[in-house]
C-alpha cells in the first residue's frame, strides 16, 4: 500500500505592522535609548576615570529609575492611561518632576567633580525637559524622537563621526510612532530636528567655556 502524502497548504506570512510598530516603539524608547547612550559615553569615553561607576549610578538613576517608578506610579493612580503618556495633556507632571530630577542629578556630579561633559548632560536634559514641556502646552512633540536623535547627538560629540550611522534608526521609529498613530509626521520630524540640534549647540558651546 502506498502512502500518499498530503503537502499542507503554504500560509504566507503576514506583515503584522501594527505589532512590529510596537516591539520597535518600546526597544527604540527614551527609557533604553538614554541610559545606552551614557552606558557607552561613561564606559569607553572614561574608561581611566576611577568614579566612572558612580557616574553611570546617578545617569541611570536620572534616566531609568526615577522616569519608570514615576510613570509606573501615576499610572497606578490613574493620572496617566499608559507607560507611553499618549495623551499631551498628561504630560505635563511626569516632565515637570523630570525636570527636578534632572537637576538633582546635575547637582550630584557637580558633587562628585565629575567631567563637564557628563554634568552637562543632565544639566540639560533638564533644560530640554523645560522646552519640551513648553511645547506640550501647545502641541505634541515626540519625545521618543527627541530622545533618540539627542542621544545620538551626545554619542557624536563624544565619538565623532563614526557614530553618526546612529540616524538611520530614526526613519524607523518616526514609521513607528506614526503607524501606532502616537504622532503625525511633522510631530516626530520635529522632534528629531530639535532634539538632535539642541543638544549638539548646548553641550558644545558647555563644554567649550
Amino acid at each position: 500500500m502506498r502512502l500518499h502524502q498530503q503537502s499542507l497548504p503554504l500560509v504566507p506570512v503576514q506583515f503584522d505592522r501594527h505589532r512590529s510598530a510596537n516591539v520597535i516603539s518600546w526597544v527604540i524608547s527614551p527609557v533604553v535609548v538614554a541610559p545606552l547612550a551614557y552606558l557607552c559615553i561613561v564606559m569607553f569615553g572614561y574608561r581611566d576615570d576611577a568614579a566612572r561607576l558612580a557616574y553611570i549610578s546617578v545617569l541611570f538613576s536620572a534616566s531609568i529609575l526615577a522616569p519608570m517608578l514615576l510613570i509606573y506610579g501615576l499610572k497606578k493612580i490613574g493620572k496617566v492611561s499608559d507607560y507611553n503618556i499618549s495623551f499631551r495633556e498628561q504630560r505635563f507632571l511626569p516632565l515637570l518632576v523630570l525636570v527636578a530630577v534632572n537637576f538633582l542629578g546635575y547637582e550630584f556630579m557637580q558633587q562628585m567633580h565629575a567631567p563637564r561633559f557628563l554634568g552637562g548632560i543632565l544639566l540639560f536634559n533638564a533644560v530640554n525637559t523645560v522646552l519640551i514641556l513648553l511645547v506640550t502646552l501647545q502641541w505634541k512633540i515626540s519625545i521618543h524622537l527627541f530622545t533618540f536623535a539627542s542621544s545620538a547627538a551626545l554619542v557624536f560629540l563624544q565619538f565623532g563621526a563614526q557614530s553618526l550611522w546612529l540616524l538611520s534608526g530614526v526613519p524607523l521609529l518616526m514609521w513607528a510612532r506614526i503607524e501606532l498613530k502616537a504622532h503625525n509626521f511633522m510631530q516626530t520630524l520635529v522632534g528629531s530636528i530639535l532634539g538632535f540640534a539642541v543638544m549638539y549647540l548646548e553641550l558644545k558651546w558647555w563644554t567649550g567655556l
